[in-house]
């Protein structure tokens, strides 16, 4: 294996002084080499268990349009999921809805640390770096974290477009989603699809609540976003919202 081949993370705009630090956790569903594409098939490789479909793209467009920087994972969720713990029984799964991963199978203590140690270490650590060294203009900044989920899932439809999510402390995810259900594009709501009880919200904790730092996670409809050409519009609309939900405070913006 080589370093480049298990390169984790991804860092854009790190000097980016908007009021808001972008990370995308699920960002990428390559597989180093060494570890035979975990014995996927095609379509399991390429489907919603490996990445989060279109997060990137809308992160790199709000990245763009909100002079911001974005920390993005570069390894698929099936090797390591950097939005969970070691402790997760779903960091490292062994089956994703509806496809087995034979790579993760019977993988011992000593895998699994090693996977860790891989992927989410230098992720999370990277985070870290971009926040501690970060001087955004914003008086008030804003950890956003950007996913996507399926329309289907294990059989049922959902209805819902954009959730905003929380760990404990919900007042950035209210204030955004105020702003987006005025806007009356999408359909939203909060802890929807998914909520804190579904261990969804470690990096919203980790670097967002116990660094006193507001926090809230955008999961999107994947079919809003599955070509570049929608992420990119869905990126200008959340943008919008993001910026009416977190005003510059005019002293701050005329310094």
């Amino acid at each position: 294996m080589t370093d480049t081949d298990w390169n984790a993370v991804n860092i854009v705009n790190p000097q980016g002084q908007g009021g808001w630090l972008l990370v995308c956790e699920h960002a990428s569903r390559r597989i180093p080499d060494a570890l035979g594409g975990l014995g996927l098939s095609s379509a399991a490789g390429g489907s919603h268990a490996a990445w989060d479909i279109g997060a990137l793209d809308v992160a790199y467009g709000l990245s763009d349009a909100l002079d911001a920087p974005l920390v993005a994972g570069d390894i698929s969720r099936l090797v390591y999921d950097c939005n969970r713990p070691l402790t997760a029984p779903d960091c490292i799964p062994a089956r994703s809805e509806v496809y087995d991963i034979p790579g993760n199978a019977g993988l011992d203590d000593a895998g699994r640390q090693q996977r860790y140690v891989q992927v989410h270490t230098p992720f999370h650590d990277a985070v870290t770096e971009v926040r501690t060294n970060w001087q955004p203009t914003q008086a008030a900044p804003i950890l956003v974290t950007i996913h996507s989920f399926t329309p289907v899932y294990n059989g049922a439809t959902r209805a819902v477009e954009l959730g905003f999510l929380y760990h404990t402390q919900p007042a950035a995810a209210q204030a955004l989603l105020a702003v987006e259900q005025a806007r009356g594009r999408y359909a939203s709501a909060l802890n929807e699809p998914y909520a804190a009880t579904d261990g969804v919200t470690y990096t919203l904790e980790k670097h967002g609540e116990t660094q006193g730092l507001p926090a809230v996670m955008i999961e999107i409809r994947n079919d809003l976003i599955d070509t570049p050409e929608k992420a990119q519009a869905m990126a200008g609309h959340l943008a919008e919202s993001l910026t009416r939900a977190f005003p510059v405070p005019d002293s701050e913006a005329t310094k």
